[in-house]
């Protein structure tokens, strides 16, 4: 499924909402501050290592000195060698290459720590905000992009890191080091040899501009596979049951094969820089072999230099073209932490204004004045909502599908934003209230129950963390779930897979309700929370929701009328406006919307809505 495309939002979301478009990348400039603001935490460890890379580069440069002098001890005239000279130059360069292996060992060993030290800090900053977007957030975008994004492209800065960081700083001491020496052995060969910067240059920035885009595409159709394959998993009953196993895998197939196109350019294009590469670099030397020839044959320079000259240069290349093929690693992490920005820059829910009060000894009382609401601008789905139900009362919300039933559910509860208007709790504004406060004075039971991969009392538990095994007993024995669980092998320390899918739908509700009657809210919203269960269950979780009601504020959204005749004030609903409010006798007895949805369910004669 196309994440861009507009979708009814999920869970307990109304009405629909057109998914906005991916915010374009932020430049690299940008991302690499931002990457920045992460590392400066290990400013220690990344002082350590640039020490380390420093003074492994420094050996390095000695080495083609040393080379140099080894070949002119050699030949430091006709039939003469200088072999204790040639001794004691090459045990030099040996403790040298020793002691240069143990410095690049511990450049790796800290980097690998900085590298996952930064990672976490990402993932959690990461994990982090996604908690803390509005509902509306993850409306709009598939769980496997989202899951891509904390995984796929964390995992690829993390890469990045591990293997960009050490060779940056070890290009750069190798190219100014090598640089030096080769200034100091000959201002003129130098000359000759930076001829090819200017090609290296152009070659990096071309391929560079291409594979940038090439890779930002592949992360995103990895995503768009992702969060195909998460939702075929997680729909995997509906797919086999309206037998599609042939169109989701022929849809797997597209996206899989989008991928493997925009892969497999990416990394043509960022292959073509080592082979162009060493072509440029073979010119290069080709250039200095010809020069320094001529220079030795006139007796202005010795073969040492020359050899010494080649070395350095090759040094000083070399790392030239480590950078151009790091700058290949550091698109792929750059597309990966573009990709990552774009959350950790989402607007999140609003925050609590000065003075916000924290929601306790709630009575109960709601008012909505005037409320008005959109999904999308120009498509209101509620207007002008008005109404106040005194503390204690049970009110009940009906009407068609999309009506706008769920969205006051939603404002109420502050998962969306009002737009114009006021709701009151106990005669306060709710965007007066601390939102994590004001989040706990509601009980929820919905439709799609969810249940988390663990126990069933860890799941009934999720309503009150501190709550004791006897509590968590009591509301299971209250919503009739104790019966069916205590049958169970496991009893309460039953794992439950993920989604509770080892258990059937109602007993999935029945735990739901657990959950919600050990939370003991002062406000109770009951969307849909009896659909799911056969007559004979639904008949006693009614028994069980007349006692969890009793003294509490309980909104009820409802298709199945017969669990609603006993609320005290029902509302239907309609194209966003209440168009109807009374009892179940006085709207019968009005014989208008609420009559004709009743008749069209018990009465047998029709829908006449």
């Amino acid at each position: 499924m196309d994440p861009r495309r507009s979708r009814r939002p999920a869970g307990i979301s109304g009405g629909r909402r057109a998914i906005m478009p991916v915010e374009k990348a932020k430049d690299i400039r940008y991302t690499l501050n931002r990457l920045w603001d992460f590392f400066r935490k290990e400013k220690i460890g990344l002082s350590a290592t640039f020490l380390l890379v420093l003074t492994s580069g420094i050996l390095g440069l000695l080495v083609p000195f040393l080379i140099g002098k080894a070949v002119d001890a050699i030949f430091p005239g006709p039939n003469l060698v200088e072999f204790g000279r040639l001794k004691f130059i090459s045990a030099l360069l040996l403790s040298i290459y020793i002691l240069d292996s143990g410095l690049t060992f511990l450049q790796e060993y800290i980097v690998a720590g900085i590298a996952q030290k930064v990672v976490h800090d990402i993932r959690k900053s990461l994990f982090g905000k996604l908690q803390s977007l509005p509902i509306v957030y993850f409306d709009t975008q598939t769980h496997g992009e989202l899951m891509s994004r904390l995984t796929n492209d964390v995992d690829n800065i993390s890469n990045t890191i591990s293997q960009s960081t050490v060779q940056f700083m070890a290009s750069v001491v190798n190219i100014v080091g090598s640089l030096i020496m080769m200034i100091r052995l000959s201002g003129f060969m130098t000359i000759a040899s930076l001829i090819t910067v200017p090609m290296v240059y152009l070659l990096t920035k071309t391929i560079a501009k291409r594979t940038k885009v090439l890779f930002k595409e592949q992360q995103e159709a990895l995503g768009l596979l992702n969060g195909h394959i998460e939702e075929t998993i997680g729909g995997i009953h509906v797919v086999k049951a309206f037998n599609k196993e042939d169109k989701v895998v022929d849809e797997f197939i597209r996206q899989n094969h989008i991928l493997r196109e925009v892969g497999v350019k990416a990394q043509i294009w960022s292959g073509f820089i080592m082979p162009l590469m060493n072509v440029i670099n073979n010119f290069g030397f080709g250039v200095i072999a010809i020069l320094g020839g001529a220079l030795a044959v006139k007796g202005k320079i010795s073969v040492g230099i020359i050899a010494s000259f080649i070395f350095y240069s090759r040094q000083f290349t070399r790392p030239l073209n480590e950078l151009a093929n790091t700058f290949n690693t550091l698109q792929s992490g750059i597309a990966g932490a573009e990709r990552v920005f774009e959350i950790l820059d989402e607007e999140e829910e609003r925050k609590d204004g000065e003075g916000a009060i924290l929601a306790t000894d709630i009575e109960g009382e709601v008012e909505f004045k005037f409320v008005s609401f959109e999904y999308e601008p120009g498509e209101p789905v509620l207007k002008d909502i008005s109404f106040k139900v005194e503390p204690g009362t049970n009110i009940a919300l009906v009407g068609a599908t999309g009506a706008g039933k769920t969205t006051i559910v939603n404002l109420l509860t502050g998962f969306y934003e009002i737009e114009e208007g006021e709701i009151l709790i106990d005669g306060i504004n709710i965007k007066d209230y601390q939102k994590d406060s004001l989040r706990e004075i509601f009980g929820m039971v919905l439709q799609d129950t969810y249940l988390f991969s663990g126990t069933i009392e860890e799941n009934i538990r999720y309503g009150r963390l501190d709550a004791t095994y006897e509590e968590i007993e009591r509301a299971a024995k209250m919503s009739k779930a104790h019966d069916f669980i205590s049958r169970l092998p496991m009893g309460y320390d039953t794992i439950l897979s993920e989604g509770g899918m080892n258990l059937s739908q109602g007993q999935r509700q029945l735990i739901a309700i657990s959950r919600a009657i050990l939370a003991d809210p002062s406000i109770l919203i009951l969307d849909e929370a009896t659909s799911s269960v056969d007559t004979r269950t639904e008949l006693k979780i009614q028994e069980a929701m007349v006692q969890l009601m009793k003294g509490r504020t309980t909104f009820i959204i409802a298709h199945r009328l017969s669990t609603i005749r006993e609320a005290d004030i029902i509302m239907v609903i309609d194209d966003g406006k209440i168009v109807e409010k009374g009892n179940h006798d006085q709207l019968i007895d009005k014989k208008g919307k609420y009559y004709n949805l009743y008749m069209s369910q018990f009465m047998n004669i029709g829908e006449v809505v």
